[in-house]
């Protein structure tokens, strides 16, 4: 869902978070996520590793932004489009295990 038409209070599903469509919800699923307080204190990176093995390759490091998205939201971030984690990804991860 688009973040701007996030209301916390009405996130019940995963297609409620912001950034997440019926595709990446499906993925969620596919690494044991079926609701949204199960990212409450996850790490995103830990989860974009569960992406990666799930799907036997590495994920396009844009999934690291939303995954970031999503656990700053359930641990009380607001709503925020998911390129807004692209230059903290960067910061916290750098190029050594991602990659740009």
């Amino acid at each position: 869902m688009h973040p701007a038409k996030v209301i916390r209070e009405n996130v019940i599903k995963l297609t409620d978070l912001p950034n997440i469509g019926k595709t990446v919800a499906a993925d969620l699923k596919s690494i044991g996520i079926t609701e949204p307080s199960q990212l409450k204190g996850q790490d995103p990176y830990d989860l974009y590793v569960r992406f990666c093995e799930a799907f036997g390759e590495k994920q396009d490091p844009c999934m690291l932004d939303v995954l970031m998205s999503i656990t700053d939201f359930m641990d009380g971030g607001d709503a925020r489009v998911w390129w807004d984690y692209t230059a903290e990804r960067k910061r916290r991860y750098g190029s050594g295990k991602i990659g740009n």
